[in-house]
């Protein structure tokens, strides 16, 4: 068969990431190879996030580069999938008709059959758009038992566990670029899982829009599992180190869940628990369905079933109508959790969604002024979280070994930076690192014990 060559821009979330892996290896299927650069690419795909303009943006400033690769290879291939693709549709080709498909965000697995089309000249544009059930499409299986990992060098992967959402936050587009809830089989993850680890995948991370909620909106006829439930099963396939998961609404943090990182030795002490902001009028606003003294109540929660759990979170900074007052409370739930880290934003507006359409929006040099206030109290404390690590030694997970200073990553999800070991070591070895240099990003040690000697 002869190769063709394929380029991947990922955009966005760990969704997106996962989305781009079993786009390779679905057209591995039809002999494309992977390679680095659109230049080098018969078929460029950019697998978009459209959850803030600027990610949106930047899709856009890349087609219009790509126009001209496109001028110089009239035979390139250029796609888009992912969220934008599923937001904007036909609209696409309007704008940009350089562009030969459109795959939307549940379509990804008609790729082959789309490229085919194309290539036979049956079309000179391709849409796939429909939001289906995405798990009524048989795909996994045959994916898994015939296709090796993309990158057979990797030690971690994420795992698809459901797609959609049903909680319609007002500034959010999931809803309308993934469709509603929907939960995959038990059985198909954890084959999924044993696959994976006895390919080598020392790490998983369970992927959702809310995880929380999966089994809630379970298609199939089984019995409905919780997420918790599923962790517990997912945990015990053995041969794997360690367990995350992604992303999580508070509303649905149950106490089963809870009790799950006491009970769990292989899940991380890392969550991350979305917030949005500190002020109950904006969470209404948001349609977050959850007060800040019921999110700190789980907050308290956690850290009683998990002392050493490393907390991060979202917030918006700047959503229509968010007083001074309101931006301080944001401010006094922060110096109260005290994350370990969060991703901020300012607020924009997205198509489809309630919040655009609110009055009162803040202007944006009031956003720009508040996030550099909330990123700055975030920083020291993330450098005051950093820097109760210092003297203490802790497992770190490798995940590059090609330099003298290596680095690797905590159970807390924290970054460390070492120089290396006398002997090799590969991406996904455990070393007993003791840290002794916290900076607001990372921490820096030296190892202790390798990984033959640490007692699992």
């Amino acid at each position: 068969m002869h190769s063709k060559t394929l380029y991947i821009k990922t955009f966005g979330c760990q969704m997106n990431e996962r989305d781009s892996e079993i786009i390779e290896q679905l057209l591995a299927q039809d002999g494309y190879l992977a390679v680095d650069g659109a230049d080098k690419a018969d078929v460029v795909i950019l697998n978009t996030c459209s959850i803030r303009a600027k990610a949106e943006q930047k899709v856009f400033s890349l087609l219009g580069q790509l126009r001209e690769q496109k001028q110089l290879r009239p035979g390139m291939r250029i796609g888009v999938a992912g969220c934008v693709a599923q937001q904007e549709g036909e609209k696409i080709f309007s704008r940009m008709p350089h562009v030969d498909f459109i795959v939307g965000t549940q379509q990804i697995y008609q790729l082959p059959e789309i490229l085919q089309r194309l290539d036979q000249g049956a079309t000179s544009h391709e849409l796939a758009t429909d939001l289906d059930a995405a798990f009524a499409i048989p795909p996994f299986q045959q994916l898994l038992t015939h296709q090796p990992p993309a990158n057979p060098e990797g030690f971690r992967r994420f795992v698809t566990i459901m797609q959609g959402c049903n909680n319609y936050c007002s500034y959010c587009v999931v809803p309308h670029t993934r469709g509603r809830e929907v939960s995959r089989p038990v059985a198909d993850i954890l084959e999924e899982v044993e696959i994976l680890v006895s390919q080598g995948i020392k790490e998983i991370t369970l992927l959702g829009q809310n995880v929380n909620s999966y089994g809630m909106t379970n298609p199939v006829a089984e019995t409905p599992t919780s997420f918790a439930r599923l962790l517990r099963l997912v945990a015990a396939v053995p041969g794997l180190k360690r367990l995350r998961f992604t992303t999580s609404n508070p509303k649905d943090l149950s106490a089963e869940l809870v009790a799950c990182f006491g009970e769990l030795d292989n899940l991380c002490p890392h969550f991350h628990l979305p917030v949005q902001s500190g002020s109950n009028r904006i969470l209404r606003l948001m349609n977050r369905k959850y007060t800040v003294e019921e999110y700190l109540e789980k907050v308290a929660a956690l850290r009683e079933r998990c002392p050493q759990i490393a907390l991060a979170t979202d917030m918006i900074i700047g959503f229509p109508g968010e007083s001074e007052a309101d931006f301080e409370a944001t401010m006094e739930l922060l110096r109260t959790v005290r994350y370990h880290g969060s991703f901020s934003f300012k607020y924009s507006d997205r198509p489809h969604v309630r919040s655009a359409e609110f009055s009162d929006k803040v202007e944006e040099s009031v956003k720009s002024e508040r996030l550099a206030r909330f990123q700055g109290l975030q920083d020291q404390i993330s450098l005051e979280r950093n820097q109760e690590q210092l003297g203490q030694e802790v497992e770190v997970m490798v995940e590059s070994a090609q330099s003298e200073m290596w680095k690797g990553r905590t159970t807390t999800n924290h970054i460390v930076h070492f120089p290396a070991a006398a002997q090799p070591h590969q991406p996904g070895d455990c070393l007993l690192v003791r840290i002794d240099h916290a900076g607001k990003h990372s921490l820096r040690g030296n190892i202790v014990v390798p990984e033959a000697e640490i007692d699992h």
